[in-house]
């Protein structure tokens, strides 16, 4: 398999400056199961220590899983399966699962979600009472990060406010002040930085001070973006993508996140307290693309891990 070219490039949108460097700092990104399957070799794509999160879609078998993990835990890549509440049937089940990511795959850090699923398979429904049970400390996990919503989430808020999402977050913030876990909120994605700035700002100011891994969606067809953000209840910023959509002039072009990136890089770098702190990548236009992009645009200094030493 030819390597994929890493030379870092600037576009005509956003040129590529130290800002947006430091910011694609240690990024992480997403795959499943089946899309980790297409990829040869992920060592010409993804710098060396790259988080790569792994996410559990209902219907996908547990093995699957942890042969995904054991697979880039074995090419130098910490994982993060994905453990989502409502799919995972009762605490035996749960205490499974985390046997078979340690025992096979060397699994130390999980994503925990309540999962986009309407009704829970059994006994759980939210990341909180994944939390509750103790498993995760139990079994000596360093990481855990929980998920966040810069716009809402219409299924645990109806209403559209933030009322519930921010309860729970409040409850997440005290739990990792007790946890010898580190913790952090990894995000969905969104398309405009000033919605994202807000929101990681009213948090800080309500005393909930988990560092922010913002969820930012590759480059991509802007149909494919535009169907993803609409099943996955993106909110106010699917302006940005509709709006591009008018323009003749780009509606063909792939959509990259050139803008959104710049603004928060720019954003952090006049404000190094600001508690975004990483990126996390979903490679919705495919991981081959998304990865490439990234080490253009200097993510962890556009070195892959098959030129590292």
């Amino acid at each position: 398999m030819a390597l994929l070219n890493f030379r870092k490039k600037t576009t005509e949108d956003t040129p590529l400056n130290g800002n947006v460097e430091a910011l694609l700092k240690d990024y992480s990104i997403e795959v499943m199961p089946r899309t980790a399957e297409k990829v040869e070799n992920f060592k010409d794509m993804l710098p060396a220590g790259t988080r790569v999160y792994i996410a559990h879609i209902e219907g996908t078998p547990i093995e699957d899983m942890v042969a995904t993990a054991k697979r880039l835990n074995a090419d130098g890549y910490p994982v993060m399966p994905h453990f989502p509440a409502r799919i995972i049937k009762d605490q035996a089940t749960l205490a499974d699962w985390i046997a078979r990511y340690q025992g096979e795959a060397n699994v130390d850090q999980a994503l925990l979600l309540a999962g986009g699923v309407d009704k829970p398979h059994g006994d759980f429904h939210s990341s909180m009472q994944l939390l509750k049970t103790g498993a995760f400390g139990k079994a000596g996990f360093k990481r855990l990060h929980v998920a966040g919503h810069p716009e809402g989430n219409k299924d645990i808020d109806p209403d559209g406010s933030m009322t519930n999402v921010n309860d729970a977050l409040r409850w997440k913030q005290a739990f990792s002040e007790t946890s010898d876990a580190e913790m952090a909120l990894a995000t969905q994605f969104a398309f405009d930085a000033k919605p994202i700035i807000q929101w990681a700002d009213d948090l800080k100011a309500a005393g909930i001070t988990l560092p922010i891994h913002i969820g930012i969606a590759g480059p991509a067809k802007l149909q494919t973006l535009i169907k993803f953000a609409i099943a996955c209840g993106v909110g106010p910023s699917l302006k940005v993508l509709q709006k591009r959509a008018m323009d003749v002039t780009k509606l063909l072009l792939p959509y990259e996140p050139n803008e959104v990136l710049a603004e928060l890089a720019a954003h952090k770098a006049a404000n190094p307290e600001f508690n975004i702190t990483h990126v996390h990548f979903f490679p919705l236009g495919g991981i081959k693309t998304n990865a490439n992009w990234a080490i253009e645009h200097g993510g962890a200094s556009g070195v892959p891990a098959s030129q590292q030493g």
